[in-house]
């Protein structure tokens, strides 16, 4: 007799043979080069199924019927911090990322969430995120949070500690948010005094523009300042990474073409990122929407335009920038790194600041442990990750962490909490800093 979770397998294992792409599961030549970037290999003692070789041969597995997609394969993808830094080892180009988040979303197609899970990914993923307006809402409510008095009675009740994981400390480290009244009008056009040098569109993101709204402001600043006319599209949304990484594939395709037909509307030389994570996607949305034939050369001429913006600021140029004397080090965003390639120009503008020492970190291509959502659902992992991290911060003795995209920015904060650093190190956007720098430099 057949069980209802036998039927369930059949069906996600149907689902594997449509829609997993053998060609790129067999292009894994299980050599191995994978194996010292990955971080769940070498955390979980050097399993082979945490590996991306390991993870690979379980979905090639699923697709020739030898093995069952279940509990035990669901784990092992779950794991995978989606990091991507498999990709630039792989001799053979395994887009190894693409496989992941497909995998995922036909997992999370057939899977039975509970109701408490089925209200809140409903409420994040439809509800929130695809909505600015909600975004802002809610960073209001966290504005009164913080403002009002309520957060330090809370802190001191320490009623916080009940909750798992490391929340109760992610709470400690928010940004101070901006108040609904610096929210209420942000800016849609920019031009730079004198000559302009690039006219750039500007994503602004979700998260990034509430949240993190300083350092879009900072972002504006900069570009401003390096001759650059900005266009921020007040149609644009949610770039849909969140989505795209977590299950949501069709709901990820959905605010990619709301984005591209904002974007598309504005001729530009470039489309401005400032988050690692926003723009690994931004510059996909054409494999993303590969399958749709009147979107993806929509998508591909998109995605041409999209940099992040250390690229661009090394491209056209800063003013003179100068810090009081202090050494920083640089914690790579993996998606900024993995996918996008840039992990170079960040470097190379914090090494043009005057007055400062940089010091390389070692490992400091190797994930934090944020990943998204990764340091909520797995905590575990991620703060052994962490920890190892911070072990090296402290070898390069920096009083500055810098990073690329925010939930980087977040877990460093963590990292620095968890060591009881927060008296002697900071950690800081690359944006933000390049910016004091600037302004320093005027004086």
């Amino acid at each position: 007799m057949t069980t209802m979770k036998q039927k369930q397998h059949e069906a996600i294992t149907e689902e594997f043979k449509e829609r997993m792409d053998y060609d790129e599961l067999m292009n894994c030549m299980r050599c191995g080069f994978c194996l010292p970037s990955c971080p769940t290999y070498g955390e979980t003692g050097q399993k082979e199924a945490a590996s991306p070789r390991g993870r690979i041969a379980l979905m090639k597995a699923v697709v020739d019927g030898g093995k069952a997609p279940d509990e035990d394969f669901e784990r092992q993808l779950n794991l995978c911090l989606g990091c991507r830094a498999c990709e630039p080892a792989c001799p053979s180009g395994v887009k190894y990322g693409h496989l992941l988040e497909e995998a995922r979303d036909i997992l999370n197609k057939h899977k039975k969430h509970s109701l408490p899970v089925k209200v809140l990914r409903y409420s994040v993923f439809s509800g929130l995120f695809p909505f600015q307006n909600r975004m802002r809402n809610v960073n209001g409510m966290l504005w009164l949070y913080q403002q009002s008095g309520v957060q330090k009675v809370v802190q001191k009740t320490k009623v916080l500690n009940l909750l798992p994981g490391n929340l109760a400390t992610m709470e400690k480290i928010l940004p101070v948010v901006p108040s609904p009244k610096e929210m209420k009008h942000r800016p849609t056009h920019i031009k730079p005094e004198g000559q302009v040098k690039k006219k750039v569109a500007f994503f602004s993101g979700c998260l990034m523009d509430t949240m993190f709204m300083k350092t879009n402001d900072a972002t504006l600043f900069l570009l401003e300042k390096a001759g650059c006319e900005i266009v921020i599209p007040e149609a644009q949304n949610c770039c849909g990474a969140l989505h795209a990484h977590s299950g949501e594939k069709e709901q990820a395709r959905q605010l990619a073409k709301r984005n591209i037909e904002a974007f598309e509307r504005a001729e530009v030389d470039y489309i401005i990122s400032n988050a690692g994570g926003c723009g690994a996607l931004l510059i996909e949305y054409d494999h993303l929407l590969k399958d749709e034939p009147d979107w993806h050369n929509r998508a591909q001429a998109f995605s041409k335009k999209v940099k992040d913006i250390s690229a661009v600021l090394l491209e056209v140029g800063l003013p003179r920038m100068k810090l009081p004397e202090q050494t920083i080090t640089y914690q790579d965003s993996c998606h900024l790194r993995n996918v996008m390639n840039a992990g170079g120009p960040p470097r190379q503008l914090l090494q043009m600041i005057e007055g400062i020492q940089y010091k390389e970190m070692k490992n400091s291509d190797r994930c934090c442990g944020s990943a998204g959502v990764y340091n909520m659902i797995q905590p575990e992992m991620s703060t052994q990750i962490i920890d190892e991290k911070m072990s090296d911060v402290k070898v390069t003795e920096a009083t500055t962490i810098v990073t690329a995209n925010p939930g980087c920015l977040l877990q460093m904060k963590l990292g620095v909490e968890r060591e009881g650093l927060t008296n002697t190190v900071r950690s800081v956007h690359i944006v933000d800093l390049l910016a004091e720098a600037v302004q320093y430099g005027e004086e």
